[in-house]
Formats: C-alpha cells, structure tokens, sequence
C-alpha cells in the first residue's frame, strides 16, 4: 500500500500558487498509483478561507481513485465540522477514538487542540489499548516536538506559543507504526521513535514564509518501508550568497546571471552579492555594477542585498603586492589563503582611503 503524505498548505485563494501547489500534489497521487492521501492538518489558512473554499475543494479531492483523509490544524481546527461535504472520497479525522480502517491500515486522527504535553500523553496511552496489532497502525499529529532541535520559525509564523507540544518518547511502545505529522513547516525530517517506526515531518509544499527555503517535498511511502522524500516543482524561497573575488577576471554581472539561471523555475531568490572587486580589471566602477546587478535580478528575486566594495586602489597599493607575494609563496589551502587575503583587505581598508 502506497501513501501520499503532506501538510500545511494554508490554503487562502481560489488558484493562488498555493492552490496550484495542492493540484501539483494530487497530480503526483495519481501518477503514482497512491493509495492515501493524507494531509495532517492546516490544509486552510484560516477557519473563513474553509469556508470560502469548499465548494472548490471538493472537485480536487472528489474521482481520484485513492482516499484522501485529513486531520484539523490550529489554523482550521474548525473547518470541519460533521455536517460539511469535502468531496467523494474524503475522511476526516476529528475524533482520536474513531479509527478510520483501510485494508490492513488502521489511520487514528490526533488533530490540533489546545491541551498540554502531559494531557497529550494521557490521550495517547487512553487509545494505546485500542489499536489492533494485527494491522499498520498510523497515527496523524499536528503539533510540535518539542525535545529536537527546531527553533521557533521553522513552524511558521507561530509567535511563541506552544502547539500541542510532545515529546518523541510519548509515542514509544504504544503500538503505532508511523505518526504521519504537521505543523512544522521548515523541511522534511523524520526520526525513529523505535526500531522500523517513524515520526515524520514532510514541511509545507510550498514556501509560506522567508525560512522555508529550499525545493519543497512530500512523504511518499509504501507500507513497511521507510519515509521517502519526494520533490515538488512548486515555489520555494531560495537564499543565495555569491561571493565576488577581486582576481577574478569574470564579468561579475554575468557570474550573477549564470547562478540565477541554474536555479529551480519556481524559485524565488533571496540575493546577497558580496566580496570585492576590481573596477580596473573588470572596467566597470561599483556604481556601474550595482545598476547592471539591478538590472539583470528578474522577478524571481524578491529581495536584493549588495555588499560589493571595489578595493582597486588596495590591489594597486605596494605592501599589498609584497603581502600576496609572500602569501602565495606558502602554498595554503585555497580556502586558507582566500581567508588570509579577506582578513588583510579588511586591514587595509581601515587605513586606506578608498
């Protein structure tokens, strides 16, 4: 049995890119041949965005010949109350007592709710009980955990509060074979709570803030396996840091163009150009560059940093000279020399008027 595994969509708009990115994802359910389709938690961005939305939705998630089931997140933890049609083929998971049985899988919905790491605890050991051993059984979680290193923004644009905040041991000898989890948003990620057993994160399918960087993923999985990173084509920030060498001859304007064109199509760039260069040797002045720079960063970049300073009169300067010669002399690791020259140009350019 094969299972297609995703949250925090946050859907807002009627095909907005995040909508879009939803279609791309169920595309991908049925080219391969899927089984479930799960989405743990804050598939909308808002309780009103369900709202706006459902009637839209249903098409998405109705004749797609596997099984879509979805737990609430704290964005949408009242979207889906029992009297809403989501579409042919859709199971929601609101109650952590009422099991949805699929072949030899078992799915038990733990969705978003207000509670404490020990009432976390209490609920899980009250089911722990309940779980058929004879089956896979899958637990869907929407919270944080709390004991590994994540830092605040990679659950999005959360604040400091806690989100049905558990620890991984919580979730130890109590029968479940996969916890299939949302809420942290930054990458995929998975952890062993025991042997062949996973708790996993796939991130959200496209960027919602500024730390989301990188291709987005899915978790896409057959039955006894482990969680299996599956790329997306949809957008994504990306951060990107060049670092200009003053000896390089290179056009340093077509050393940005080269590295934007190598990027994903759906990439929305983070720019940073930085270092130094030579305005004699690539006969344009820091002005110059600056405005070519401007002119060749496209609508994929969407925030633009420029710390180029041109250290001509530096590279010109005799200690200099005499300093490179000797260093070179030595024969250290590029790395080593690179970070020898940039600590002298910073010398330097607190003595020299440049």
């Amino acid at each position: 049995m094969k299972i297609l595994h995703t949250a925090d969509v946050h859907l807002c708009d009627y095909e907005d890119e995040r909508w879009k990115s939803l279609e791309h994802i169920i595309d991908i359910g049925k080219r391969e041949n899927i089984d479930l389709f799960v989405i743990s938690g804050d598939l909308f961005d808002k309780d009103v965005k369900s709202e706006m939305l459902r009637s839209k939705i249903r098409g998405l998630f109705s004749n797609n010949d596997f099984i879509t089931v979805i737990i609430p997140g704290n964005h949408d933890s009242k979207s889906f109350s029992e009297d809403l049609y989501f579409g042919e083929d859709v199971v929601i998971l609101t109650d952590l007592n009422k099991p949805y049985e699929y072949n030899d899988v078992c799915m038990w919905g733990f969705p978003f709710e207000p509670i404490s790491g020990e009432d976390i605890l209490i609920k899980l050991k009250s089911i722990s009980s309940k779980l058929d051993t004879t089956k896979t059984n899958i637990l869907l979680f929407h919270g944080e955990l709390i004991d590994t290193f994540y830092s605040r923004s990679d659950f999005g644009d959360e604040g400091e509060e806690r989100y049905m905040p558990a620890k991984l041991s919580y979730f130890k000898n109590l029968g479940f074979d996969y916890i299939l989890a949302g809420h942290f948003h930054s990458k995929f990620n998975f952890n062993k709570f025991e042997d062949n057993k996973y708790f996993v994160y796939p991130g959200s399918p496209v960027s919602i803030t500024k730390k989301e960087t990188g291709q987005r993923k899915v978790n896409l999985f057959e039955i006894g396996n482990s969680p299996f990173e599956f790329l997306l084509d949809t957008p994504h920030f990306v951060e990107l840091t060049i670092n200009l060498d003053p000896f390089v001859k290179l056009n340093p304007v077509e050393i940005v163009k080269d590295k934007l064109q190598q990027l994903h199509p759906q990439a929305k760039v983070i720019l940073t150009v930085k270092g130094y260069i030579n305005s004699e040797l690539i006969k344009m002045t820091e002005k110059e560059l600056v405005s070519q720079l401007k002119d060749v960063t496209n609508d994929k970049v969407i925030d633009k940093n420029f710390e180029v300073r041109d250290i001509q009169r530096i590279l010109e300067d005799d200690l200099f000279k005499s300093f490179l010669k000797k260093l070179r002399e030595k024969n250290y690791p590029p790395e080593k020399e690179k970070e020898l020259m940039n600590l002298t140009i910073k010398a330097m350019m607190e003595v020299v008027q440049i």
